[in-house]
């Protein structure tokens, strides 16, 4: 089966490869880290009394979740500049990811924090924490130790969503089989270098969870 396979062509690759995976991670880490921003104020609106508040983030979780990322990857890319806005490839690329998952984190910790027992919540109320605190301190330690499986889950969504910067030419993972492909015309070799590197993000993923399981979720005392 591997007869023809060309392994001296991916280590000759390598170096592209490994320049192309670090651009990975921090192009998806940086969307993460964003995503989980967005998604914990557009939580905090969705759970507002506004109405105002509450509608603004409706509106941009339910837009973001109807529509493919690819549209809203492409109204980045060639929408903005049409109106004035240019922004480097890169950013147009963390933007979009971050957009996306953002509204999928929204809806991620607002199941969190329904499943918190309210009481607490009266407790930090009674005890004359503010909002803010009451976020802090009680409400967000638990709504994210209860949702480490799912955020993780969204995480490598947003890490496998990130090949589609490859056609607004970011070099990153998926850029680098294409790039494979086209000079040696080895989609094989390219393809199956590109899938083993996800391989590898997915475990590194996995093996945070399962230490944010252990350390950083709420437990109850001994």
């Amino acid at each position: 089966m591997l007869e023809g396979f060309n392994f001296r062509i991916i280590w000759e690759y390598m170096p592209l490869y490994m320049q192309c995976f670090a651009a990975t991670l921090w192009l998806s880490g940086l969307s993460l880290f964003g995503a989980v921003v967005v998604g914990i104020i557009a939580c905090a609106m969705r759970l507002s009394q506004s109405r105002i508040l509450r509608s603004i983030a409706g509106v941009y979780i339910e837009t973001i979740r109807s529509t493919p990322l690819l549209a809203q990857l492409y109204f980045f890319y060639f929408g903005l500049p049409s109106m004035g806005i240019m922004l480097p490839e890169w950013l147009t690329g963390v933007i979009a990811l971050t957009l996306n998952s953002g509204a999928y984190y929204a809806e991620i910790i607002r199941a969190g924090i329904q499943a918190i027992d309210f009481g607490q919540i009266e407790a930090g109320i009674a005890s004359g924490l503010s909002y803010i605190q009451r976020m802090r301190f009680i409400i967000l330690p638990q709504a994210l130790g209860n949702t480490i499986r799912p955020m993780l889950g969204q995480a490598i969504i947003l890490v496998k969503d990130s090949s589609l910067l490859s056609l607004i030419s970011i070099m990153e993972l998926t850029r680098a089989g294409q790039v494979l492909t086209s000079e040696r015309f080895t989609p094989a070799e390219g393809f199956l270098t590109t899938a083993a590197f996800y391989l590898i993000i997915y475990y590194m993923l996995k093996a945070f969870s399962g230490w944010s399981e252990k350390r950083l979720i709420f437990r109850e005392a001994h």
